[in-house]
């Protein structure tokens, strides 16, 4: 199915002021953006709106409490190559004064948003100090598509709203992916709790051929089956829902990888006494910190039949050097077979730009949230906000 909302490309923008929410939520230290990836995914629509005779006006949120957006203005003036005039507010006579002052072209951002607890509470009369600021809104922040926040939801009830490039290239990938995968369907879920991926793993066990369950989530699939888990972070409420999964993918004729030998250590912060062993085989005093690599080699006759892998989770505490084995394997093979790849997750996304692999994959989602949601089967506020087709 493809995207039924209207995008940028359905409407005349030529001299109308636009106003982009966008996403510039990056990293920031010390005052310097650390990383520019997910400022690249929002050139395309921002140089599209400026050629086709458009005055633009950037909005976006940033997730650390209380950080500024001025770092951003700079490196994305050198990624558009062309000027971005910063706001110190995003709302307020002076940014009114502002736009107004604007020539076709122009692109001016906003302070944070949510520096205004109105935003994130979705006021109207916020909501309404925004929309009055522009001509046509356009929503290209996938990351944000899942909340229902004043920029996201309230103001395409003012002006008239449309998709940019990056939502329209988000949810058209994913879908297809679900829909009408090239099979076999093979998908990856890590991540810590069960509860917060079951509506994920319910969708899935009647679209995949194939799932493989890792990260901490797989220890509570272990001890469902009466393996013992030692210290390891296992989710108790959620033993009955692996026990369900477990029977439904039977039931399916779904493949169902659970690990069959994890790397384990007695203390995660210092990685110490570490060893590799079968799942039965788990010391009480031990904890599980990662997939070990037969586990990861298993999927690997799925992966050579060439089909389509939706990944969401790493399989290990990968932000330790020790227990990032098992996702690099797993990344690697991926990467080497012929398998249509899709990454989906905040975490997963991070640990395949750490590894320098953002581009070996056929498509990384920019958004951690949304993009779960939207593999769980459900709406998204800010793409059901825009006007249909």
């Amino acid at each position: 199915m493809a995207f039924n909302k209207k995008t940028i490309k359905d409407i005349d923008v030529n001299g109308k002021t636009v106003l982009v929410r966008t996403s510039l939520n990056v990293p920031i230290e010390h005052g310097k953006v650390m990383d520019e990836l997910r400022l690249s995914s929002a050139v395309p629509t921002i140089d599209y709106l400026r050629k086709h005779g458009a005055k633009l006006v950037l909005m976006s949120h940033h997730s650390s409490e209380g950080q500024s957006l001025a770092p951003v203005a700079p490196v994305l003036a050198k990624l558009l190559d062309h000027n971005v005039q910063f706001l110190p507010d995003c709302i307020g006579p002076k940014v009114e004064a502002a736009v107004k002052n604007m020539k076709l072209g122009d692109v001016i951002m906003l302070e944070n948003l949510r520096f205004h607890k109105e935003e994130e509470a979705n006021n109207p009369e916020f909501a309404k100090k925004l929309a009055d600021l522009g001509d046509i809104y356009v929503d290209d922040d996938f990351t944000t598509t899942h909340r229902e926040h004043a920029s996201i939801v309230g103001i395409p009830k003012l002006l008239p709203g449309v998709a940019g490039l990056q939502i329209e290239l988000e949810v058209d990938t994913i879908t297809k992916a679900m829909q009408n995968p090239k099979r076999p369907l093979l998908v990856v879920v890590g991540g810590a709790k069960i509860s917060t991926k079951i509506d994920f793993l319910n969708n899935f066990l009647n679209k995949a051929q194939a799932l493989f369950i890792g990260g901490a989530m797989a220890n509570t699939f272990l001890a469902a089956s009466g393996l013992e888990v030692g210290k390891s972070l296992v989710e108790k409420s959620g033993i009955p829902t692996a026990q369900k999964v477990t029977l439904d993918a039977k039931k399916q004729g779904v493949s169902l990888y659970t690990p069959i030998d994890v790397v384990v250590t007695d203390s995660v912060d210092q990685a110490s006494n570490v060893e590799t062993v079968t799942v039965d085989n788990v010391g009480p005093d031990q904890i599980i910190a990662d997939v070990g690599p037969k586990s990861v080699e298993r999927v690997q006759e799925v992966l050579d039949k060439g089909g389509t892998v939706i990944w969401n989770g790493p399989l290990g505490i990968e932000e330790k050097p020790a227990f990032r084995k098992a996702s690099q394997d797993l990344a690697r093979r991926i990467i080497a077979s012929s398998a249509t790849s899709i990454i989906g997750g905040g975490d997963t996304a991070s640990f395949i730009d750490s590894e320098g692999l953002h581009d070996k994959f056929s498509f990384v989602s920019t958004g951690g949230g949304a993009s779960l949601e939207l593999m769980s089967g459900k709406k998204l506020p800010g793409v059901e906000a825009l006007q249909d087709k």
